[in-house]
């Protein structure tokens, strides 16, 4: 289908236009990186992977460089306690003690990806392997379901009886939520389809890999036919807006739709065809790529071809004009990881 599927290039300008050496900084205002908003953990771990997917498949030191500047960001991030601090001024001022638990299931996706990776330093790895053993104590108190969702993916990566032990009870828990809130034709773990929603089928799906439990299959794929439904119209994707998401008995907000789901749902749907080998999996894959590139309610494509950047995602109006880090990091990883399969 002719303008579904980019072709093997890549515009790395902005990339490194956002990046500084303290980080990636996490706000743009349009094209130009906006100092006023700082930095996130958040950004620079979903950034490691990034540079990593970046090097592995292009073998450039720029990218190398980035693999090591994103790394320190998170080495700082870290407390004592083992959990990560998130907002940082552009003063280098840490603005919290502690991040949120979406923070820390977001860095151990990263470190978890980068542990597993063989293009990954051996330095870089020691460190790593550091931060996830003062990590590893915290899993065990988390409650929000994204937090246990990207930590299952990053453990997922990682082999051991006590990590499959771990993806086996962080699985279990969203099993439960999933029952306490399934009804009717409700299949989700809570009563809410907010922000981030591929990772907890993904998660699930991750866990069934590692643990081999059924139940964590069946639930990843009956809550992923779920979202499928309110995502997909007329043959495009299109997620849930974050201006009101969907409530229970509601209806789905309309808008603004943000870079990030396309991209959640692009590694959801490769896991499960990786799974299943079912190419259903594959095209949707694909399909949720294409967003970026046009194939969207509002028929836009969100690539700023001059420097590589991703629009903020789309509105009632059209494009949000500004090109943050959440947003270019969405779409790189999505891309490449597209690029790798082919059309």
């Amino acid at each position: 289908m002719p303008g579904l599927y980019m072709n093997d290039t890549f515009k790395d300008d902005h990339i490194f236009r956002l990046t500084d050496d303290t980080g990636m900084l996490q706000h743009s205002k349009y094209s130009v990186p906006n100092p006023q908003y700082g930095y996130t953990t958040d950004d620079n771990a979903r950034a490691l992977i990034m540079a990593l997917m970046l090097y592995e498949k292009y073998a450039k030191k720029k990218y190398l460089d980035l693999v090591y500047r994103y790394s320190s960001f998170l080495l700082n991030a870290q407390n004592q306690k083992g959990t990560f601090k998130n907002f940082m001024s552009y003063g280098r001022n840490w603005l919290e003690e502690e991040g949120s638990e979406d923070c820390f299931g977001r860095c151990l996706w990263a470190l978890g990806f980068a542990l597993s990776n063989e293009h990954t330093p051996w330095g870089v790895k020691y460190a790593f392997w550091h931060m996830l053993k003062n990590a590893v104590p915290n899993i065990a108190s988390l409650t929000y379901p994204r937090s246990k969702a990207y930590s299952i993916i990053g453990l997922g990566h990682l082999e051991g009886e006590n990590i499959a032990d771990i993806v086996f009870e962080l699985a279990r828990s969203l099993c439960r939520e999933y029952e306490k809130h399934r009804d009717g034709d409700w299949k989700w773990f809570e009563n809410i389809v907010a922000y981030c929603n591929g990772v907890l089928p993904w998660s699930l799906l991750v866990a069934y890999k590692v643990t081999g439990k059924k139940e964590f299959f069946d639930v990843g794929k009956e809550s992923l036919e779920f979202l499928e439904k309110l995502t997909f119209r007329d043959g495009y994707f299109k997620p849930v807006g974050c201006n009101g998401w969907l409530l229970k008995g509601g209806h789905p907000a309309e808008f603004d739709e943000q870079s990030v789901e396309a991209c959640e749902a692009v590694l959801t749907y490769l896991e499960a065809y990786e799974i299943t080998g079912e190419k259903k999996y594959l095209q949707k894959a694909k399909r949720c790529h294409a967003w970026y590139e046009g194939v969207n309610s509002k028929g836009i494509s969100l690539i700023d071809k001059e420097s590589g950047g991703c629009y903020d995602g789309l509105t009632a109006e059209g494009l949000n004009l500004n090109m943050g880090a959440e947003s270019l990091v969405s779409y790189v990883i999505s891309f490449l990881k597209i690029s790798d399969i082919g059309a």
